[in-house]
Protein backbone atom coordinates (compact mmCIF):
# COMPACT_ATOMS: atom_id res chain seq x y z
CA UNK A 1 0.00 0.00 0.00
CA UNK A 2 1.23 3.66 -1.27
CA UNK A 3 1.66 6.00 1.96
CA UNK A 4 -0.97 8.02 3.21
CA UNK A 5 -0.60 11.78 1.29
CA UNK A 6 -2.66 14.53 1.42
CA UNK A 7 -3.15 17.26 -2.06
CA UNK A 8 -2.93 20.91 -1.02
CA UNK A 9 -3.90 23.06 -3.93
CA UNK A 10 -2.51 26.81 -3.07
CA UNK A 11 -2.65 30.22 -5.01
CA UNK A 12 1.28 28.58 -6.16
CA UNK A 13 1.17 25.26 -7.18
CA UNK A 14 -0.37 21.86 -6.39
CA UNK A 15 1.89 20.92 -2.71
CA UNK A 16 1.95 17.11 -1.96
CA UNK A 17 3.07 15.86 1.83
CA UNK A 18 3.72 12.45 2.27
CA UNK A 19 3.33 10.15 5.78
CA UNK A 20 6.95 9.14 6.90
CA UNK A 21 6.26 7.57 10.22
CA UNK A 22 3.98 10.04 12.33
CA UNK A 23 4.95 12.79 10.51
CA UNK A 24 3.80 14.94 6.95
CA UNK A 25 6.78 15.97 5.01
CA UNK A 26 6.48 17.94 1.49
CA UNK A 27 7.28 15.31 -1.43
CA UNK A 28 6.20 17.00 -4.09
CA UNK A 29 5.26 19.97 -6.25
CA UNK A 30 3.27 20.58 -9.44
CA UNK A 31 2.05 23.40 -11.62
CA UNK A 32 4.66 25.87 -9.95
CA UNK A 33 3.12 29.56 -9.78
CA UNK A 34 -0.14 28.55 -10.68
CA UNK A 35 -3.83 28.37 -8.79
CA UNK A 36 -4.86 25.34 -8.43
CA UNK A 37 -8.39 25.52 -6.97
CA UNK A 38 -8.83 22.44 -6.12
CA UNK A 39 -7.53 18.78 -6.40
CA UNK A 40 -8.47 15.76 -5.37
CA UNK A 41 -7.85 11.77 -6.11
CA UNK A 42 -10.35 9.56 -7.31
CA UNK A 43 -10.91 6.76 -5.03
CA UNK A 44 -12.16 4.37 -7.36
CA UNK A 45 -9.12 4.35 -9.54
CA UNK A 46 -6.54 6.70 -8.13
CA UNK A 47 -6.41 8.97 -10.78
CA UNK A 48 -5.42 12.56 -9.68
CA UNK A 49 -8.08 15.44 -10.57
CA UNK A 50 -6.61 19.24 -10.54
CA UNK A 51 -8.63 22.34 -10.98
CA UNK A 52 -6.25 25.30 -12.25
CA UNK A 53 -7.05 28.99 -12.88
CA UNK A 54 -4.06 30.93 -14.65
CA UNK A 55 -4.21 34.48 -14.48
CA UNK A 56 -3.95 34.77 -18.55
CA UNK A 57 -5.24 31.89 -19.85
CA UNK A 58 -8.17 31.26 -17.28
CA UNK A 59 -9.44 27.86 -16.21
CA UNK A 60 -7.68 24.54 -17.08
CA UNK A 61 -8.26 21.01 -16.10
CA UNK A 62 -5.37 18.36 -15.78
CA UNK A 63 -5.67 14.58 -15.24
CA UNK A 64 -2.86 12.01 -13.67
CA UNK A 65 -3.45 8.79 -13.79
CA UNK A 66 -1.56 6.21 -12.00
CA UNK A 67 2.08 5.67 -13.06
CA UNK A 68 1.62 8.35 -15.47
CA UNK A 69 2.08 11.82 -15.94
CA UNK A 70 -0.06 15.55 -15.54
CA UNK A 71 -1.91 15.85 -18.90
CA UNK A 72 -4.37 18.87 -19.68
CA UNK A 73 -7.99 17.73 -20.45
CA UNK A 74 -10.60 20.04 -22.31
CA UNK A 75 -12.28 22.16 -20.06
CA UNK A 76 -15.76 22.18 -19.92
CA UNK A 77 -17.56 24.00 -21.79
CA UNK A 78 -21.12 26.18 -22.23
CA UNK A 79 -23.02 25.40 -25.24
CA UNK A 80 -22.96 28.72 -27.41
CA UNK A 81 -26.98 29.07 -26.73
CA UNK A 82 -26.22 29.49 -23.38
CA UNK A 83 -24.84 32.77 -23.67
CA UNK A 84 -22.29 31.86 -21.34
CA UNK A 85 -18.43 30.94 -20.54
CA UNK A 86 -16.20 29.10 -18.42
CA UNK A 87 -15.27 31.70 -15.56
CA UNK A 88 -13.85 28.97 -12.46
CA UNK A 89 -13.85 25.35 -11.83
CA UNK A 90 -15.24 24.67 -8.28
CA UNK A 91 -14.70 20.98 -7.58
CA UNK A 92 -13.82 17.54 -9.22
CA UNK A 93 -16.35 15.10 -7.93
CA UNK A 94 -15.93 11.34 -8.62
CA UNK A 95 -18.66 9.66 -9.17
CA UNK A 96 -20.54 6.48 -7.84
CA UNK A 97 -18.10 3.19 -7.43
CA UNK A 98 -20.68 1.83 -9.83
CA UNK A 99 -19.90 4.39 -12.39
CA UNK A 100 -16.04 4.11 -13.00
CA UNK A 101 -16.00 6.32 -15.67
CA UNK A 102 -18.54 9.38 -14.73
CA UNK A 103 -17.44 12.12 -12.97
CA UNK A 104 -18.78 15.69 -11.81
CA UNK A 105 -17.56 19.46 -11.98
CA UNK A 106 -19.14 22.43 -10.51
CA UNK A 107 -18.38 25.92 -12.20
CA UNK A 108 -18.83 29.67 -12.62
CA UNK A 109 -21.31 30.91 -13.69
CA UNK A 110 -23.40 28.12 -12.19
CA UNK A 111 -23.17 25.43 -14.44
CA UNK A 112 -23.12 21.79 -13.24
CA UNK A 113 -21.06 19.16 -15.54
CA UNK A 114 -20.57 15.17 -16.19
CA UNK A 115 -18.23 13.29 -17.89
CA UNK A 116 -18.96 9.55 -18.65
CA UNK A 117 -15.73 8.48 -20.21
CA UNK A 118 -13.02 9.80 -17.29
CA UNK A 119 -13.01 13.10 -18.16
CA UNK A 120 -12.25 12.98 -21.74
CA UNK A 121 -15.46 15.00 -22.59
CA UNK A 122 -17.63 16.68 -20.89
CA UNK A 123 -21.75 17.76 -21.26
CA UNK A 124 -23.79 20.59 -19.48
CA UNK A 125 -26.71 19.27 -17.57
CA UNK A 126 -29.43 21.73 -19.55
CA UNK A 127 -31.56 20.30 -16.58
CA UNK A 128 -30.24 22.19 -14.12
CA UNK A 129 -29.02 25.11 -16.46
CA UNK A 130 -32.76 25.38 -17.44
CA UNK A 131 -34.12 25.24 -14.03
CA UNK A 132 -36.58 27.80 -13.32
CA UNK A 133 -35.14 29.78 -10.56
CA UNK A 134 -31.96 30.34 -12.51
CA UNK A 135 -32.73 33.95 -13.45
CA UNK A 136 -32.78 34.85 -9.61
CA UNK A 137 -29.30 32.82 -8.99
CA UNK A 138 -26.67 35.39 -8.26
CA UNK A 139 -22.79 35.43 -7.11
CA UNK A 140 -21.76 34.91 -3.55
CA UNK A 141 -18.07 35.91 -3.40
CA UNK A 142 -17.57 36.07 -6.85
CA UNK A 143 -19.45 38.20 -9.74
CA UNK A 144 -22.12 35.19 -11.07
CA UNK A 145 -23.30 31.84 -9.26
CA UNK A 146 -20.77 29.19 -8.54
CA UNK A 147 -21.53 25.26 -7.95
CA UNK A 148 -19.03 24.53 -4.96
CA UNK A 149 -20.60 21.18 -3.19
CA UNK A 150 -21.36 17.83 -5.04
CA UNK A 151 -22.78 15.11 -2.78
CA UNK A 152 -23.33 11.49 -4.68
CA UNK A 153 -25.20 9.06 -2.36
CA UNK A 154 -23.26 5.66 -2.23
CA UNK A 155 -26.41 3.87 -2.03
CA UNK A 156 -27.61 5.52 -5.41
CA UNK A 157 -25.21 6.55 -8.44
CA UNK A 158 -28.44 8.55 -9.70
CA UNK A 159 -29.22 10.62 -6.41
CA UNK A 160 -27.00 13.79 -5.78
CA UNK A 161 -26.92 17.01 -4.25
CA UNK A 162 -25.26 20.20 -5.56
CA UNK A 163 -24.75 23.45 -3.71
CA UNK A 164 -24.46 27.00 -5.26
CA UNK A 165 -23.57 30.14 -4.03
CA UNK A 166 -26.39 31.58 -4.14
CA UNK A 167 -29.04 29.42 -4.51
CA UNK A 168 -29.17 26.86 -1.90
CA UNK A 169 -29.05 23.69 -2.26
CA UNK A 170 -30.69 21.32 -5.02
CA UNK A 171 -31.22 17.70 -5.28
CA UNK A 172 -31.77 15.54 -8.03
CA UNK A 173 -32.85 11.48 -7.66
CA UNK A 174 -32.73 10.50 -11.81
CA UNK A 175 -29.09 11.01 -12.32
CA UNK A 176 -29.66 15.06 -12.90
CA UNK A 177 -33.00 14.42 -15.20
CA UNK A 178 -35.02 16.90 -12.87
CA UNK A 179 -33.37 19.53 -9.68
CA UNK A 180 -35.69 20.44 -6.42
CA UNK A 181 -34.39 23.03 -4.03
CA UNK A 182 -33.98 21.38 -0.78
CA UNK A 183 -33.42 24.80 1.60
CA UNK A 184 -36.28 23.97 3.76
CA UNK A 185 -35.30 25.50 7.00
CA UNK A 186 -32.29 27.42 5.89
CA UNK A 187 -32.73 31.57 6.52
CA UNK A 188 -31.61 33.64 3.80
CA UNK A 189 -31.67 37.07 5.57
CA UNK A 190 -30.42 38.91 3.03
CA UNK A 191 -33.63 38.42 0.52
CA UNK A 192 -37.00 40.10 0.93
CA UNK A 193 -38.60 36.93 1.69
CA UNK A 194 -36.17 35.17 4.12
CA UNK A 195 -37.72 31.77 3.52
CA UNK A 196 -37.84 31.58 0.30
CA UNK A 197 -37.40 28.10 -1.46
CA UNK A 198 -34.36 29.11 -2.69
CA UNK A 199 -31.55 32.12 -2.79
CA UNK A 200 -29.50 30.72 0.45
CA UNK A 201 -25.80 30.81 0.44
CA UNK A 202 -24.65 27.64 1.39
CA UNK A 203 -20.42 27.28 1.59
CA UNK A 204 -19.79 23.68 1.84
CA UNK A 205 -21.96 20.73 1.92
CA UNK A 206 -20.98 17.37 3.37
CA UNK A 207 -22.47 13.65 4.02
CA UNK A 208 -21.84 11.39 6.69
CA UNK A 209 -20.90 8.25 4.07
CA UNK A 210 -22.00 5.75 6.61
CA UNK A 211 -25.35 7.55 7.09
CA UNK A 212 -26.15 9.49 3.53
CA UNK A 213 -29.40 10.74 4.89
CA UNK A 214 -27.27 12.84 7.37
CA UNK A 215 -25.98 16.25 5.60
CA UNK A 216 -24.09 18.90 7.16
CA UNK A 217 -24.26 22.43 5.96
CA UNK A 218 -21.77 25.55 6.36
CA UNK A 219 -24.19 28.74 5.87
CA UNK A 220 -23.14 32.33 5.34
CA UNK A 221 -25.26 33.08 8.07
CA UNK A 222 -24.51 29.91 10.42
CA UNK A 223 -24.01 26.23 10.48
CA UNK A 224 -26.85 23.73 9.91
CA UNK A 225 -27.81 19.52 9.94
CA UNK A 226 -30.23 17.72 8.17
CA UNK A 227 -31.44 13.78 9.04
CA UNK A 228 -33.54 13.55 6.92
CA UNK A 229 -31.87 13.65 3.13
CA UNK A 230 -32.26 17.60 2.99
CA UNK A 231 -36.09 17.66 3.76
CA UNK A 232 -35.38 20.00 6.02
CA UNK A 233 -32.30 21.74 7.66
CA UNK A 234 -31.83 22.42 11.43
CA UNK A 235 -29.66 25.21 12.59
CA UNK A 236 -26.84 24.35 15.16
CA UNK A 237 -25.11 27.33 15.52
CA UNK A 238 -23.78 28.43 18.84
CA UNK A 239 -25.80 31.59 20.03
CA UNK A 240 -23.21 32.69 22.44
CA UNK A 241 -19.81 31.59 20.31
CA UNK A 242 -18.31 31.74 17.31
CA UNK A 243 -19.94 28.85 15.49
CA UNK A 244 -21.81 30.24 12.99
CA UNK A 245 -19.92 31.91 10.24
CA UNK A 246 -17.12 30.11 8.32
CA UNK A 247 -16.45 27.96 5.28
CA UNK A 248 -15.48 24.62 5.72
CA UNK A 249 -17.57 21.59 7.43
CA UNK A 250 -15.95 18.29 7.62
CA UNK A 251 -18.52 15.56 8.22
CA UNK A 252 -17.17 12.44 10.18
CA UNK A 253 -17.64 9.54 7.98
CA UNK A 254 -18.73 7.05 10.07
CA UNK A 255 -20.14 8.83 13.37
CA UNK A 256 -23.17 10.71 11.96
CA UNK A 257 -23.52 13.07 15.19
CA UNK A 258 -19.62 14.11 14.40
CA UNK A 259 -18.67 17.07 12.15
CA UNK A 260 -15.87 19.96 12.49
CA UNK A 261 -15.70 23.31 11.29
CA UNK A 262 -13.13 26.58 11.77
CA UNK A 263 -15.03 29.18 12.38
CA UNK A 264 -14.20 32.90 11.38
CA UNK A 265 -15.32 36.30 12.00
CA UNK A 266 -18.09 37.76 9.82
CA UNK A 267 -18.66 39.48 7.72
CA UNK A 268 -16.16 42.13 6.22
CA UNK A 269 -13.54 41.28 8.14
CA UNK A 270 -13.02 37.43 7.36
CA UNK A 271 -10.09 36.37 9.58
CA UNK A 272 -9.88 33.93 12.13
CA UNK A 273 -12.19 34.58 15.22
CA UNK A 274 -10.91 36.53 18.02
CA UNK A 275 -7.58 36.11 16.27
CA UNK A 276 -7.33 32.63 17.86
CA UNK A 277 -7.34 29.64 14.88
CA UNK A 278 -9.78 27.15 16.52
CA UNK A 279 -11.38 23.96 15.48
CA UNK A 280 -14.88 23.23 16.88
CA UNK A 281 -16.17 20.08 16.94
CA UNK A 282 -19.69 18.69 17.65
CA UNK A 283 -20.36 14.94 18.61
CA UNK A 284 -24.08 15.31 19.62
CA UNK A 285 -24.84 16.48 16.30
CA UNK A 286 -24.63 20.05 16.79
CA UNK A 287 -26.52 20.36 20.01
CA UNK A 288 -23.31 21.39 21.47
CA UNK A 289 -19.53 22.53 20.14
CA UNK A 290 -16.13 21.67 21.73
CA UNK A 291 -13.10 23.89 20.99
CA UNK A 292 -9.86 21.74 20.19
CA UNK A 293 -7.19 24.21 19.70
CA UNK A 294 -4.29 22.03 21.10
CA UNK A 295 -1.47 22.74 18.46
CA UNK A 296 -2.68 25.98 17.31
CA UNK A 297 -2.11 29.26 17.25
CA UNK A 298 -4.10 31.25 20.08
CA UNK A 299 -3.01 35.07 19.71
CA UNK A 300 -2.49 37.36 16.81
CA UNK A 301 -3.70 34.97 14.14
CA UNK A 302 -5.30 36.04 11.21
CA UNK A 303 -5.76 32.11 9.70
CA UNK A 304 -8.73 31.90 7.10
CA UNK A 305 -10.01 28.45 6.07
CA UNK A 306 -11.44 28.48 2.78
CA UNK A 307 -14.43 25.92 1.95
CA UNK A 308 -12.46 23.08 0.50
CA UNK A 309 -9.66 23.76 2.92
CA UNK A 310 -11.01 21.33 5.32
CA UNK A 311 -10.73 17.19 5.45
CA UNK A 312 -10.99 14.16 7.31
CA UNK A 313 -9.90 10.61 6.12
CA UNK A 314 -11.50 7.50 5.98
CA UNK A 315 -10.86 6.42 9.56
CA UNK A 316 -12.55 9.94 10.92
CA UNK A 317 -8.75 10.20 13.49
CA UNK A 318 -6.88 11.83 10.60
CA UNK A 319 -7.95 15.52 10.18
CA UNK A 320 -6.01 18.33 7.93
CA UNK A 321 -6.38 21.98 7.23
CA UNK A 322 -4.69 24.81 5.50
CA UNK A 323 -5.35 28.76 5.49
CA UNK A 324 -4.72 31.52 3.74
CA UNK A 325 -1.96 32.57 5.51
CA UNK A 326 -0.26 29.68 4.37
CA UNK A 327 -0.26 27.02 7.71
CA UNK A 328 -1.00 23.75 7.26
CA UNK A 329 -2.44 21.34 10.23
CA UNK A 330 -2.90 17.88 11.02
CA UNK A 331 -4.71 15.80 13.70
CA UNK A 332 -4.31 11.91 14.13
CA UNK A 333 -6.66 12.05 16.77
CA UNK A 334 -9.54 13.25 15.72
CA UNK A 335 -8.55 16.84 16.20
CA UNK A 336 -7.24 16.41 19.99
CA UNK A 337 -3.97 17.22 19.27
CA UNK A 338 -2.44 19.26 15.91
CA UNK A 339 0.77 19.58 14.17
CA UNK A 340 1.82 21.99 11.93
CA UNK A 341 3.85 20.58 8.84
CA UNK A 342 3.49 23.40 6.24
CA UNK A 343 4.49 26.98 7.13
CA UNK A 344 5.43 29.56 4.91
CA UNK A 345 3.39 28.10 2.50
CA UNK A 346 1.14 30.19 -0.83
CA UNK A 347 -2.10 30.72 -0.06
CA UNK A 348 -3.73 27.16 0.97
CA UNK A 349 -7.39 26.93 -1.52
CA UNK A 350 -8.13 22.91 -0.90
CA UNK A 351 -6.28 20.01 1.51
CA UNK A 352 -7.53 16.38 0.46
CA UNK A 353 -6.71 13.30 1.77
CA UNK A 354 -5.26 11.06 -1.33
Amino acid sequence: MSAPVLLVGTRKGLLTFTREGDRWALSGEDFPGVEVEFACRDPRDGTLWGALHHGHWGPKLHRKRPGGEWEELTSPAYPDDTGAALEHLWVVQPGHADRPGQLWIGTNPGGLFRSDDGGDSWTLVRSLWDHPSREKWFGGGRDSAGIHSIVVDPRDPDHLYIAVSCAGVFETRDGGESWAPANQGVKAPFLPDPDAPFGQDPHFVAACAAAPDVLWQQNHIGVYRSTDGSGSWTPISQDDGPVGFGFPIAAHPQLPGTAWVVPATADTQRAASDRKVRVYRTDDGGQSWRPQTHGLPQAQAWDLVYRHALDVDGSGDGVAFGSTTGNLWTSDDGGEHWRCVGNHLPPVYSVRFG
